[in-house]
């Protein structure tokens, strides 16, 4: 902040989570906004632009950073909006996994997966990482519960109490990996595991990992 000096270089992809209050909803219109203002963002600040069209031949840069990624759900102001940006790295990207679980693996099956995901790509993924965990729903539904969670300030716990234990345990667990700051070792891998779960099938256990880097960057307004 001192010397106005990037924490990465990578502005990955951009994500929009918008909670939409009672008797709010989206104007028509809303995404194509959204993508106006991330075009006059990267041009203006200006923004390395990350995202390319035809990703498995040509992958031309499309030179804009859009289409900005939008997720909406409810639990806004009454009236009103939240709105929170999120810019997702792409290395921390290519450490998303998905484990589909039998119900009997349980929390144990939990813990597994999150350090198979971990000591596979965490060193990849610019530590010290925020280690987002979604239990439960479908496969898709598994992975934006992981996603979601890295949008919760690092030290608050979920407020169910098991899970606030689970991710207590987890934290030191993947600390004990000793893969460290930038991969070169140490206790400071993780800053936080933070879990979040929904309804899911009775027959099964779908688990949701998703690495945050080091910058995390992320904002809000409400209004």
């Amino acid at each position: 902040r001192t010397e106005n000096i990037p924490l990465c270089q990578d502005t990955g992809m951009f994500h929009l989570f918008v909670e939409l209050g009672e008797g709010a909803t989206l104007p028509c219109g809303f995404r194509e906004a959204a993508d106006a203002g991330l075009r006059a963002a990267t041009a203006g600040i200006p923004l390395r632009s990350s995202l390319v069209d035809d990703p498995l031949f040509e992958r031309a840069n499309r030179g804009d950073n859009t289409p900005v990624l939008v997720h909406v759900e409810g639990g806004g102001p009454r009236g009103g909006a939240r709105l929170t940006l999120m810019a997702k790295g792409g290395g921390s990207e290519n450490a998303t996994r998905l484990f589909m679980l039998l119900p009997g693996d349980g929390p144990e099956g939990v813990e597994r997966a999150v350090l198979e995901a971990v000591r596979a790509k965490g060193a990849q993924a610019c530590p010290p990482i925020v280690v987002g965990v979604g239990v439960g729903s479908d496969a898709s539904g598994a992975i934006e519960l992981a996603l979601r969670s890295l949008l919760r300030p690092l030290g608050e716990r979920h407020p169910r109490c098991e899970l606030a234990d689970l991710e207590d345990r987890l934290l030191a667990a993947v600390n004990s990996l000793g893969i460290g700051a930038a991969g070169l070792g140490g206790d400071a891998t993780a800053l936080d595991v933070h879990v979040e779960e929904a309804p899911g099938h009775i027959g099964s256990l779908p688990v949701g990992v998703v690495l945050g880097c080091h910058s995390l960057r992320r904002s809000d307004i409400e209004g």
